[in-house]
């Protein structure tokens, strides 16, 4: 059985955003939330640029390849996915105030399910029944983090889901969502004989531009000092961008090739990551909770996976 590129796409994909995460999750004690949102961007622009004139001359061994035309619906679409990012990551991180690192992202994974009404009922896309399945399943795993004890309750769980963190989790999970559809329907704007790789490599560079723009225009109006401490932790800062900017290729790439609900569907194996990263990087200890949730996860990936083979 052959497995689908955008399977060990996505994969890679989100293993090097729980790596960011957890690296952006300690900025959080030198930086605001803005601050720590801007480095992610801002540190990542030099790889893109790098990544996209590497891709360019490793494809041209292969024919002629060249940037495609962009027209001014893709960078409409780059416009709107990059802003969404910017505030999904200010309120993934503004999360991080409340409750830890794990908690904070279990809840912005709810990304993958409120991708399939919006992916079903607004861009009328056809999902794999099994896909769906899967990806309610690993949603309650992820859910299941959140709980403050061992024990479920429907009041506690609605409790726990009043908090800020929560809200600000579903805020993030709702931001992603509109970013990674505006950014598939970017790349889609673009050539269909331009290769997969230099799709996801030019939306990337070109959002990301727009959110250093952007933001960084916001915070040298209106936070400076914020802007100034940015650059006075580069090093830790810098890690963050490298990591942010492969991940983000490969789910650009995931994008390119699939269905946005699917790719996002798989990558909540995050949660895995997640797990070993705040186990064994941020000191977090394991609780019963998790493994029964990471067990929920691995079940919901796997249908996903399965669906599209």
């Amino acid at each position: 059985m052959d497995i689908p590129v955008w399977i060990p796409v996505t994969l890679a994909a989100a293993f090097f955003q729980a790596w960011r995460t957890a690296l952006q999750a300690n900025l959080r004690h030198e930086l605001t939330a803005s601050g720590a949102a801007f480095v992610r961007y801002f540190y990542a622009l030099p790889l893109d640029v790098f990544m996209l004139v590497l891709a360019l001359w490793w494809l041209s061994g292969s024919g002629s390849v060249g940037l495609p035309a962009l027209s001014p619906e893709f960078l409409l679409y780059c416009l709107a996915g990059g802003v969404a990012q910017i505030f999904g990551t200010f309120f993934l991180i503004s999360a991080f105030g409340h409750r830890n690192y794990l908690v904070g992202t279990a809840y912005a994974k709810t990304e993958a399910v409120q991708l399939v009404p919006i992916s079903v009922f607004l861009f009328g896309i056809s999902l794999p029944e099994w896909a769906m399945i899967g990806a309610v399943t690993a949603m309650i795993g992820v859910l299941w983090l959140a709980l403050p004890s061992e024990r479920f309750t429907f009041p506690g769980w609605l409790k726990v889901s009043m908090q800020p963190a929560a809200l600000f989790g579903l805020g993030a999970g709702l931001a992603f969502a509109l970013t990674a559809l505006a950014l598939r329907e970017a790349s889609l704007t673009l050539d269909e004989q331009t290769p997969v790789l230099i799709k996801a490599l030019l939306v990337l560079l070109v959002t990301n531009s727009i959110q250093v723009l952007v933001q960084g225009g916001y915070m040298l109006k209106f936070a400076r000092r914020d802007l100034q401490q940015c650059v006075v932790v580069w090093r830790r800062a810098l890690p963050v961008g490298l990591l942010s900017a492969l991940g983000s290729a490969a789910w650009f790439a995931g994008f390119a090739l699939t269905q946005v609900a699917l790719v996002r569907g798989l990558g909540q194996i995050e949660v895995l990551f997640t797990l070993l990263f705040g186990h064994f990087y941020l000191k977090e200890r394991f609780t019963r909770n998790e493994v029964f949730a990471l067990f929920l996860v691995a079940a919901g990936v796997v249908m996903i996976a399965l669906a599209d083979m």
